[in-house]
């Protein structure tokens, strides 16, 4: 039981409702399951920042209770196309409380092959979510450092990706095709184009596991700017499983092209995060470091971006029901980047997967 538990907290940030969701046909060539999430969460924060408030709640000047609760819903379909090759779609749609940020988070159909491995195209993860998922383990507060990936690297659309899982190796690498999108309102147009590449390896009957990504993209940001800036990122990660203690720790450098920013200026940023998760019956008590920052290497001076700490416990009723308190100390400069950027945050959750 406890090692399921840890596997279930490390997993955190993979599909929503994956272990639960039930079947709801099957024939002898073809399924559809359906799966997902009812979440409710409430946030403390002085001068709530969370991603999910929004610009109104942000101008409250007391600590404030938000509530940040959510539904996902997911259609998973496969059928056999040949032996041991299937064809599958997947879908997910997340549903928010405050129904202005609803989204589509999965839209992605392909070719799965029990031998070599699965490509699809669509919405669908990049490749150094594997990667970032090493420190990715809390009920709530996610990674940092891993929330900084390029966007060619993480979940997006037009987007083609491939994984394998060779015995103890597993293998990912996604292209993001050059397509922009113009904002009539703004005159402007974004185009994020570029690739990314990962590499998982689990050193077997050690507990420990080592994992490799790169990404590097092309932004394109104004309508009459034909210049491309280039980004580039490099993570390395290890974790190691004992018993019911699990470690993990993360290190991130990325690199921005001089040439093509308008002051000349590179910008290099690392980050580095720690991560510990340990089981207790059917509690599971998780805590994450995470550190950021951006380097202008005219100057030498940087910006600090993150400086945090989260710690949560989760107790798990059964493999549907969960709930948990997670807190966040933030130990940004509230000076430097002001109070709402630099407060604490306490979250209250419950959790039923279907």
């Amino acid at each position: 039981m406890n090692k399921n538990l840890i596997a279930l907290a490390v997993a955190a940030a993979t599909f929503s409702g994956a272990a639960s969701a039930a079947t709801v046909y099957s024939d002898d060539t073809s399924s559809l399951a359906i799966g997902g999430r009812v979440e409710a969460r409430a946030l403390s924060s002085e001068n709530a920042t969370n991603d999910q408030v929004t610009d109104v709640l942000k101008q409250h000047t007391s600590n404030d209770v938000t509530d940040i609760s959510r539904v996902r819903v997911n259609i998973d379909a496969k059928t056999q196309i040949a032996d041991g090759v299937q064809g599958i779609g997947y879908f997910e749609r997340e549903f928010k409380a405050d129904n202005a940020n609803d989204e589509n988070r999965y839209i992605y159909a392909g070719v799965n092959s029990d031998k070599y491995g699965q490509i699809v195209y669509g919405k669908a993860d990049g490749s150094l979510g594997m990667i970032t998922d090493f420190t990715d383990i809390m009920a709530y507060a996610g990674s940092v450092v891993g929330g900084s990936k390029l966007a060619v690297s993480d979940r997006t659309t037009n987007n083609l990706a491939y994984s394998g899982t060779f015995n103890n190796l597993t293998f990912k690498a996604n292209y993001v095709f050059d397509g922009a999108a113009y904002n009539e309102k703004t005159g402007q147009k974004t185009n994020q184009n570029g690739f990314s590449t990962a590499v998982k390896y689990n050193v077997a009957d050690t507990g420990l596991a080592l994992g490799a990504g790169y990404a590097q993209q092309k932004d394109q940001t104004a309508i009459n700017n034909p210049v491309n800036q280039t980004s580039k990122q490099t993570f390395a990660v290890a974790s190691y499983t004992m018993g019911d203690l699990y470690f993990g720790g993360l290190y991130k450098y990325g690199h921005r092209d001089a040439t093509n920013l308008v002051n000349g200026e590179v910008t290099d940023s690392q980050g580095y995060e720690f991560a510990a998760a340990y089981t207790m019956g059917k509690a599971v008590f998780t805590t994450t470091y995470g550190f950021m920052k951006d380097e202008r290497n005219t100057s030498g001076a940087y910006d600090e971006l993150a400086n945090q700490l989260s710690v949560d416990g989760t107790y798990y009723f059964n493999s549907n029901f969960r709930t948990y308190a997670s807190y966040t100390f933030n130990m940004l400069d509230k000076n430097k980047v002001g109070k709402v950027a630099a407060s604490d945050q306490v979250v209250l959750g419950a959790r039923y997967d279907f």
